[in-house]
């Protein structure tokens, strides 16, 4: 082939792919999208948690089965929300419920709370957690407000337990009065 044979055909295939890749552009609205879920908004530290209602305690023990993941004292709080929310045995949007978990030291005969391991939190927003309940769920690590525990991983970190109270509201504390 000549040169000229060459350029000629060169510019040739070169006018074919750019029509064919401007009939791909055109093409792209009309094509499916795949719509996919994003991930649910982060839920945030819940600043001022020790002035809300506190709930009830409990201290797991060795020999409990969730021993090596919450072994220690646990406190719960509620806020307004969720202090109506545990007297209706259903929650509005904007009830929160925190669990904060501390080590349990043994000292002078007597249980006394050691370093805090996680301050779990639970958020009631249906529409922005539907996928969970209605519930966004955190855990943020010792005393920090930043390091979370559970992140995008909240429906088999927490979810995924919480299922078995589904006719509790996916809570498993209760209200004592």
């Amino acid at each position: 082939m000549t040169r000229t044979k060459v350029s000629t055909t060169m510019t040739s295939t070169k006018k074919a792919l750019m029509t064919l890749s401007l009939a791909a552009l055109a093409a792209l609205p009309m094509l499916p999208t795949q719509v996919t879920a994003a991930d649910p908004p982060p839920v945030a530290y819940p600043e001022g948690y020790r002035n809300w209602t506190h709930v009830k305690s409990m201290v797991i023990q060795p020999g409990h089965a969730l021993f090596d993941a919450f072994g220690g004292i646990h406190h719960l709080y509620a806020n307004k929300k969720a202090l109506a929310g545990y007297r209706a045995g259903k929650f509005a949007d904007g009830a929160v419920i925190v669990f904060d978990l501390l080590d349990a030291k043994s000292a002078d005969n007597t249980v006394q709370e050691g370093a805090r391991k996680v301050v779990g939190v639970m958020v009631k927003d249906a529409r922005r957690y539907a996928a969970t309940g209605g519930w966004g769920f955190e855990g943020f690590k010792g005393d920090s407000k930043t390091e979370r525990a559970v992140g995008n991983n909240a429906a088999a970190a927490c979810y995924q337990c919480h299922t078995a109270k589904k006719d509790a509201d996916f809570v498993f504390s209760a209200w004592r009065p």
